[in-house]
């Protein structure tokens, strides 16, 4: 009885969810994943690395709910932008913009990194939870294609065939920036995926 007790006392004072959340992103930010750790981000939020545990069961889990309150805020910013009025290629642009990291070690794209590193051991529920995020980033970049196609924007291409190969070139240009290889950034990245999309979709 002491021990739930306990547990029940523990629930009671803990911070929300999203407060844990937000102060793991906010260490990464400041001192990357090495500098999260389960005892530190007890420290921040007032809570044992042993209530952390007991709320999220492992730290690969932790980090993937981290990923997730991330990503919802990205899909919030990302269909925004893509509900405004103009032209298909100005918001694909902004897609373009939203989804490059911002510059070496940026926080979302190291979690990202992390989390599908880690993804080699996962189950199938972790597994399909990772594939659902990438699939809202499809499924929107499907759309923006298809509305552009419609409207005579862009070539008539298979819009998901397309997106696939275009978010492939995006991650293997931004993983690059996001690691900090030397001789590529941001707007090298930025110029040459307009370019081929000059010459794949609107030329």
């Amino acid at each position: 009885m002491a021990a739930a007790g306990g547990a029940r006392a523990a629930r009671k004072n803990a911070p929300p969810r999203e407060d844990v959340l937000a102060a793991a992103m906010a260490t990464i930010a400041a001192r990357g994943l090495e500098g999260l750790t389960m005892a530190g981000l007890g420290r921040e939020v007032g809570m044992s690395s042993g209530h952390l545990l007991y709320y999220f069961g492992s730290k690969d889990e932790l980090l993937l709910q981290t990923l997730e309150w991330s990503e919802a805020a990205l899909g919030a910013e990302r269909r925004a932008l893509l509900a405004r009025r103009g032209a298909a290629r100005e918001r694909l642009n902004a897609y373009v913009d939203l989804y490059v990291p911002d510059e070496a070690r940026d926080p979302h794209w190291t979690l990202w990194l992390e989390v599908w590193n880690r993804s080699q051991n996962a189950g199938p529920g972790e597994r399909d939870r990772q594939a659902a995020i990438e699939g809202a980033w499809h499924r929107d970049l499907v759309a923006l294609l298809a509305e552009g196609i419609s409207r005579g924007e862009f070539r008539p291409v298979d819009p998901d065939r397309f997106a696939a190969r275009l978010r492939a070139l995006l991650d293997g240009f931004s993983i690059q920036v996001a690691v900090g290889l030397p001789g590529i950034g941001r707007e090298d990245i930025l110029t040459h995926v307009s370019e081929f999309l000059d010459q794949s979709l609107v030329s």
